[in-house]
């Protein structure tokens, strides 16, 4: 891929959702204080993006303490934050292309956990090039993280970006791998370290949120009928929010989506309670000399 045309439409909008990304994520982490509203945080930050002229990729994730992934607020949530450490996981699209961030902010008082995934990340964007094994990004990742005194989170991986398609290959593992793929010019990447004071190994909890697209097929229910109906039309094979449906019952209209193989859920994972998670994630276009870091200002 070496003759990839970087200045197609599609690395345009690209650079233009991470340009917005990287501001929303800004202005958002600036919002992030005790006794916040989880709620209005996230519904501030997706209409932001509207505001910059872009579209939520995902929802906001909002990762408390042992959370790492897929937490965000429900329709009545009135969760405050606390003294806590603080994950903030953005996407942006424009046109279906991606970007997607995330940063910690940390209540915790716990700041060379909050720094761990910030160095490895710095020291990953470093090797990114045309031809870079991905397994020695990950041992990069691994190096710096251990070097902090912490565990990165082994079973969570950045990854490929594509037009309306989140998680596609390569995967960017977060630990050295014997198996690993080498980066090409063009490809759009989410390079995402996670650091933890726990074991390293995130697993599913109870509470589910977010969901997106897995078959089109006909319903019958009324309200889970239009809710397939704006899933389709709005969000595409993104993940969405339940709190996004405008549907009545629309808990009800997702179960009954799930359970006929329609949708697929993200529950939230997590550490075991009592341990801290932190991230850091960038998204990059692969060149032959290096990357470019488009949700960077």
């Amino acid at each position: 891929m070496s003759d990839v045309d970087l200045s197609e439409e599609q690395y345009e909008n690209c650079r233009e959702a991470g340009e917005i990304l990287a501001q929303v994520r800004e202005e958002t982490a600036e919002r992030v204080e005790v006794g916040a509203s989880h709620l209005e945080i996230a519904e501030w930050a997706e209409q932001r993006t509207r505001e910059l002229g872009g579209e939520p990729a995902f929802p906001v994730n909002i990762s408390i303490d042992e959370e790492a992934a897929h937490a965000t607020p429900s329709i009545d949530d009135e969760t405050t934050f606390g003294e806590e450490m603080v994950n903030l996981d953005i996407g942006v699209h424009v046109d279906g292309w991606l970007a997607d961030t995330a940063i910690t902010v940390d209540l915790s008082d716990t700041p060379d956990l909050a720094e761990a995934p910030e160095a490895a990340l710095d020291a990953a964007l470093e090797l990114v090039e045309a031809g870079v094994s991905t397994g020695d990004i990950g041992a990069r990742i691994e190096e710096v993280i251990d070097d902090y005194g912490y565990n990165p989170v082994v079973n969570l991986t950045g990854h490929g970006l594509a037009r309306w398609e989140q998680h596609t290959p390569p995967n960017i593992p977060n630990r050295a791998v014997s198996q690993s793929v080498e980066l090409e010019a063009g490809d759009v990447v989410a390079i995402e370290p996670f650091a933890t004071d726990g074991s390293g190994k995130v697993g599913e909890g109870n509470e589910t949120e977010i969901f997106a697209l897995e078959n089109e097929r006909s319903v019958r229910n009324r309200d889970a009928r239009e809710a397939l109906d704006q899933i389709t039309e709005q969000f595409r094979t993104l993940p969405f929010a339940t709190r996004w449906l405008d549907v009545d019952r629309p808990e009800m209209a997702l179960r009954r989506l799930e359970r006929q193989n329609v949708v697929h859920s993200y529950p939230v994972l997590k550490e075991d309670a009592g341990n801290l998670v932190s991230q850091k994630e960038h998204t990059v276009i692969v060149t032959e000399n290096g990357c470019e870091v488009t949700t960077q200002r």
